[in-house]
């Protein structure tokens, strides 16, 4: 079993955890830029992070995530923000792009033009559906890499995103997706069964 399988699958989602384990800024900042190799939709990136360490705040979060205990104890929360209007951003990617030697100018401007006027011409709704796949993408990105330097985590998808909203004065074009919690498992994490193949899978 390769590593990566093994990391894989001794992921779990574990709500139980040490409130005296914490992990350093530096390295959940490692883990967020690694994360962000992570495809996006015309590598927009639209995906935004609000990481809560402060014991304080992670307190305030609770009642928003149904009173769960793992906000108050876990050692920090990663909030997945979704950007609708990514888009704009479209001119200083692509310029990075060329800085870095990845496209010639010509090029990119031809790409940051096209992007910008496509997406911008599309409903938010669908914008939104961008962002929230794209933000789905870099969150497994997140979860993997934390079990592979020996954390755990959790999901919450099921929190009051109006208030949350609110709280963190967040932007109109931007919208929160998912809470994730990190540190160390207190109790084991429940195992859960998966669907047979044959059940999820066609071929042709």
């Amino acid at each position: 079993m390769s590593q990566l399988e093994q990391v894989i699958r001794s992921r779990k989602s574990v709500r139980a955890y040490d409130p005296e384990f914490k992990i350093e800024k530096k390295e959940l900042e490692e883990i967020l830029e690694i994360a962000s190799s992570a495809p996006s939709s015309s590598n927009l990136q639209a995906w935004r992070f609000i990481v809560i360490q402060d014991q304080e705040k992670k307190k305030e979060l609770v009642p928003f995530g149904n009173n769960q205990a793992a906000i108050d104890a876990s050692s920090a929360i990663i909030a997945v923000i979704g950007d609708a209007e990514a888009y704009k951003n479209a001119q200083e990617i692509y310029a990075q792009n060329v800085d870095l030697g990845y496209m010639e100018q010509a090029i990119a401007e031809t790409y940051a033009t096209n992007t910008y006027n496509s997406y911008s011409k599309l409903p938010q709704q669908v914008l939104s559906q961008f962002a929230s796949y794209d933000a789905g993408l870099i969150s497994m990105q997140i979860l993997l890499l934390a079990k592979d330097r020996g954390y755990d985590t959790l999901v919450m998808g099921g929190f009051d995103k109006v208030d949350f909203a609110k709280r963190f004065e967040l932007p109109e074009n931007q919208f929160p997706i998912a809470l994730i919690a990190l540190g160390k498992a207190k109790a084991p994490a429940f195992n859960s069964s998966r669907l047979p193949l044959e059940k999820i899978v066609t071929f042709y």
